[in-house]
Parts: C-alpha cells; sequence; structure tokens
C-alpha cells in the first residue's frame, strides 16, 4: 500500500474513438502507452489489446453519453489491476470546427477514459463526465490541453487516503439495490461467496456496472483492497480478433465495436462448441405463481427446473412478504435495534492493513477482504464481446460479469446464474446451486429487516447526508456483520449447530471455496471479539444494538453539523461501535449465541 501511495494515482489519460473502416481504436493518450510512442499512437501492449472495445462498448450509438467500468490485467512487470473508467459521448460531424478528412460519418463518436491505479470509479467519473463534456464543446478534438491538465489534475488530488472514507462508494446506491432487489440481494451476496460464474445484464452501461460494483461494496473491503488480482487473464487471438471488415455498415445497423457478420460467425462457432442438449430444458412448463416455499428448503421443490427463480419479481416478493409475517410470525423482530442474525460490529473494522501472506491482498485485522477475486476468479464491471472467449476459457475459475450484448445471455450454459438487472431477476439453472441459495429463516429475517428499515426511512432523510438507519453506509455496516458473524462462526467448535443460520447446504460449499480456505488458513486475533452464530433476541441484546445504532446516527449527525465529511464522521462512528464491541467480548457482557428458535 505504501509503495501504491507514492505512484502517481492516475497511469493514462485516453481518447478511444470509432473509425468508419479501422473500427474502435485508440486515437490519443498521455502520456503515451507505449514508452517512445507518440501520444497520437494506435499501437497498444498485447495485455491491453481489448482497451478500445471497453471503453467505446457495444451499441453506444444508440445512447448520447454512458459511463463505463472495466478492469484491465497489469502490463509486463506489474502486478496490480488498472482500473479504468470511460465516459462516451457522440455529437453531430457537421458541428464540428475541425472536421478531418477521415471523418465521413454523420456522427462523431468517442471516449475519453482514465486508466488508474486506485479503485475510485464514481470520483473518477464525476471529474471525467465534465471534462469529456468540456472537450466536447471545443467542437475541434485536436485540442488536447484539457486533456493533459486531467492528467495533472488527477494526480495532484487523488491518493490512497480516498480509500479509507465514503468517497470510494460514490455514486453506489445500496439504498437503491435493496429497494429494487429486495431480499435477493442476499442470493447475489451468497452467490459472490461461492465464487460462481455470475452475469449481471441490462443496459446502458452505467446502470449495469453501477449495479454490479454496489453489490461488490456490500462485501468489507472488497472495492478497497480485494480487486487487485481480479483481471489477472491472458488475451488470445480468436475469431473476434482484429476485425478488417472492408466497409463498416450504418451506424443504426452495426454495434460500435464488430459487424453483424463477425456476431453471426460467434455465434456459430459457439453454437458447434457446445451441444445444445446441454441446454436448459425449455419444454417444461414454468409456474408463473409464487409462495413463500421457494424462499426455503422444500422437499417437493429442490429438482424443480429453474421456472421458480425466474418468476422471482419483485411484485411477486412484495405479495410473498405479507405471507411470510403470517405463516412466521416470530421470525422477525422489528422492535430490534439490529437483526437477530448478527451482532454489533464496525462498518469495516480494517484499522491497520497488512499484506496477507496467502492472499497477498491488504487485510484488515479480522482478515477482510475475502481472497474471492483471487487465483483466476475475474472481476469485469463490462466485458467486451471480444472477450466472450473468458467465459470458457480453462484458467478461468469463475466471474461476476456484466455485459449489455444479448449473445452473452444466449450462452447460458457458460454462467452459473444470470441477473436481469431490469426485472431485478436471477436465473439459475442447476437445481443444486439452487438448493445451496433458498435463504434460511434467519436469512430471511435477516433480508426482511435490510428492507423494511430502507422503505420505511423517508429519502428526505438522507439529503444533507445526515441519514443513518436505512442509509448506505448502514446497509453496508449490516452486510458487514453478517460476514463477521458468519467466518466467526465457522471457528467454533460446535460450528455446525451455528452455521445452519446461513444454510446448511450453503455453508456446506462455502467451506470449500478459495476465499474459504485462504481465511481459515491464517489466524486473525481480531476475531476474539466477535460473538459467534445469532444474536440471541434478548432485552439485554435489544439494548446493546440500539444503542450501537443510535450512537453511530447521533456522531454522523453531529459531525455534519459542525463541517465533517460524511467519511469522516463515519470513521468517528466505527471508532465508537469499536467501543461496544470490547463490552460485548466481556464474559459478563456476552450475548449468548444460541440459534434463535423459530418460535
Amino acid at each position: 500500500m505504501e509503495s501504491q501511495c507514492k505512484e502517481e494515482p492516475v497511469l493514462h489519460i485516453v481518447v478511444v474513438g470509432f473509425h468508419h473502416k479501422k473500427g474502435c481504436q485508440v486515437e490519443f493518450s498521455y502520456p503515451p502507452i507505449i514508452p517512445g510512442a507518440g501520444h497520437d499512437s494506435n499501437t497498444l501492449p498485447e495485455e491491453w489489446k481489448y482497451l478500445p472495445f471497453l471503453a467505446l462498448p457495444d451499441g453506444a450509438h444508440n445512447h448520447q453519453e454512458d459511463t463505463v467500468y472495466f478492469h484491465l490485467p497489469p502490463l509486463d512487470g506489474q502486478q496490480k489491476c488498472v482500473y479504468g473508467v470511460s465516459c462516451y459521448r457522440q455529437m453531430e460531424a457537421k458541428a464540428l470546427k475541425v472536421r478531418e478528412a477521415d471523418i465521413t460519418r454523420e456522427t462523431v463518436q468517442k471516449s475519453v477514459c482514465v486508466l488508474s491505479q486506485l479503485p475510485l470509479f464514481g470520483l473518477i467519473q464525476a471529474k471525467l463526465q465534465l471534462i469529456t463534456h468540456a472537450y466536447f464543446e471545443e467542437k475541434d478534438f485536436s485540442q488536447i490541453s484539457i486533456l493533459k491538465e486531467l492528467y495533472d489534475h488527477m494526480n495532484r488530488s487523488l491518493s490512497c487516503t480516498a480509500l479509507e472514507g465514503s468517497q470510494i462508494y460514490l455514486g453506489l446506491s445500496a439504498r437503491d439495490l435493496i429497494l429494487h432487489f429486495k431480499h435477493k440481494v442476499l442470493i447475489l451476496f451468497k452467490l459472490i461467496l461461492l465464487e460462481k460464474k455470475i452475469l449481471f445484464y441490462v443496459t446502458p452501461v452505467k446502470r449495469l456496472v453501477e449495479t454490479l460494483m454496489t453489490v461488490l461494496s456490500l462485501f468489507p473491503g472488497i472495492i478497497e483492497h480485494g480487486l487487485a488480482d481480479s483481471s489477472h487473464y491472458q488475451p488470445r487471438r480468436s475469431i473476434s480478433e482484429d476485425f478488417s471488415s472492408p466497409e463498416i455498415i450504418s451506424a443504426d445497423e452495426e454495434s460500435l465495436s464488430m459487424s453483424t457478420t463477425d456476431i453471426t460467425n460467434i455465434s456459430k462457432e459457439l453454437e458447434g462448441r457446445y451441444d445444445v442438449s446441454d441446454q436448459p430444458d425449455q419444454s417444461k412448463p414454468c409456474n408463473t405463481t409464487l409462495d413463500t416455499h421457494y424462499l426455503q428448503p422444500h422437499a417437493g421443490s429442490l429438482l424443480d427446473s429453474e421456472c421458480e427463480w425466474e418468476t422471482l419479481e419483485p411484485h411477486v416478493m412484495d405479495e410473498m412478504e405479507g405471507k411470510v409475517d403470517v405463516a412466521h410470525s416470530n421470525m422477525f423482530d422489528t422492535d430490534s435495534g439490529l437483526p437477530i442474525t448478527v451482532q454489533p460490529q464496525s462498518a469495516t473494522g480494517q484499522g491497520m492493513l497488512t499484506s496477507g501472506l496467502i492472499s497477498g491482498l491488504q487485510e484488515d485485522q479480522y482478515g477482510l477482504p475475502l481472497a474471492i477475486f483471487t487465483k483466476g476468479y475475474l472481476c469485469m464491471p463490462y466485458m467486451a464481446l471480444q472477450q466472450h472467449h473468458l467465459l470458457s476459457d480453462i484458467s478461468v475459475r469463475g466471474f461476476v460479469a456484466g455485459a449489455t450484448n444479448i449473445l452473452f445471455r444466449q450462452q447460458r450454459h457458460l454462467s452459473d446464474a444470470i441477473v436481469d438487472v431490469d426485472e431485478a431477476r436471477i436465473q439459475i439453472h442447476d437445481p443444486e446451486l439452487r438448493k445451496m441459495l433458498y435463504l434460511s429463516t434467519a436469512d430471511l429475517r435477516f433480508a426482511d429487516y435490510l428492507v423494511k428499515h430502507v422503505t420505511e426511512n423517508k429519502e428526505d432523510v438522507f439529503l444533507d447526508g445526515t441519514g443513518w438507519e436505512g442509509g448506505d453506509e448502514w446497509i453496508r455496516a449490516q452486510f458487514g456483520l453478517y460476514i463477521h458473524s458468519l467466518l466467526s462462526s465457522a471457528l467454533q467448535q460446535d460450528h455446525e449447530r451455528l452455521l445452519a443460520d446461513y444454510g446448511t447446504a450453503f455453508t456446506s460449499a462455502w467451506k470449500i471455496t478459495h476465499n474459504y480456505r485462504v481465511w481459515i488458513s491464517n489466524k486473525h486475533l481480531a476475531m476474539a471479539s466477535i460473538t459467534p452464530g445469532s444474536m440471541q433476541n434478548s432485552e439485554r441484546g435489544k439494548k446493546i444494538g440500539n444503542a450501537v445504532m443510535s450512537t453511530s446516527r447521533s456522531v454522523v449527525q453531529t459531525g455534519k453539523a459542525v463541517g465533517q465529511s460524511v467519511g469522516g464522521a463515519l470513521t468517528v462512528a466505527k471508532s465508537a461501535m469499536s467501543s461496544w464491541f470490547s463490552m460485548l467480548a466481556q464474559p459478563t457482557a456476552a450475548v449468548s449465541a444460541s440459534p434463535q428458535s423459530a418460535d
């Protein structure tokens, strides 16, 4: 971390344009990507050959502007992922003051990109969007001085300290995620813990990448320090490489990065490579209704078709919530200050970071972030069509990826789960995986607690940044509590009984994942302060939970009143919460760890 902080965070400012004959290409880079080459060189290192297609995404011509977050593999001699943010715009060619000879189309489409060593996606995007707008307003793309100024400004203003505050989550609304996906956010959370092949799908790209990264923000420390190895893949030659169609068809018919012919060729190749008999049976009629048993293990439903998952839609979930309250009247403790499944713990608890002996990641005293995105498990917030082969690459053991091209969604056998962001729907094909992801009674209690507090708190509470309960930081704190409790339970002698709250099938599968084996192989002394298992539904438990949340909320509001940043106030809040943990660790103040009965 220290060496990373000493280096300039921004590596390059890059402009990618669409050429009517050459397709997507780099038109400008500062400093030059290839040492010794000019700033207008189109040449790229082999590791970054997908850069033009990531920065200028498929179907970009359908939008006046868009935003892309993407990851690039490290170059030779480097070890860490490179984080890309691209702002795309298009304008009419006739509006240009200076029109170059090779601009033959009616519209001009370009993206301005920042390649950074720090995953400050939202913060970079906020600055980059303004500069991209100004660059286009010049109506003369040879005026590159503003881009050089952007490079200097960002290297002066960005630093590693931004990873420690709330700025790291700028633009990632956990509230909106809960409001849209509701209980299914916990299913997404568990899917990633199981290191499955997960594909997010929606257009435009901005909505796609923000949804995917918001899900990742629920994992303590993942965005800040857990993505360093998330783009370690090897580009290879394939039919999606080096498109040289003699003439690109019109903007209304073509994809910015490849022609219709290329897409057809890829489809035929994939159909030949995979036997269609492996496809899920489409002939089985889907049940159009959903009841509460779909969220819990049920003897007659575990081997049903995937239809039940495809009908996990928001309006059905709304209806289901009422049924859950009737069927499990004691399952939710709405008066408690904390969900019964977790115990008070700091939102991130990172404190002093050290390099993990096995993971190589910067870890806190609890061993977080978990080593999920390591050893061939990729994170690709946006995935270009040219990278399609990575879905079946034998060196890629799994991925969390975002796509806007329908071809990715059609090749369902290449992923374990497809997340339709628009419909808030999760398609899971394997019945055994569905069995692992059925939400237990304690899981439902936790998810209902989140949904209840997010939906009941009014939006105006958060306008001045003083909101806490039901707000973004509060939601992330709850998932932090969930993961801390899960890890602590796994350490106990009676761990099977404690882990039952998280689902026996799920925890059995999680304990053979790479991230669990890395975590359990090291001792994390701070875990001794975490009481494992579910928090007992006792009066003392309620008082402790309410006190922790009240303290945190008050500190945030006080910090705002005296002019502190929300991030700084939350740091104080987390410190205040830590004092409660020491009390919990004392024998006289310990909360019983016995599982809460369903009665």
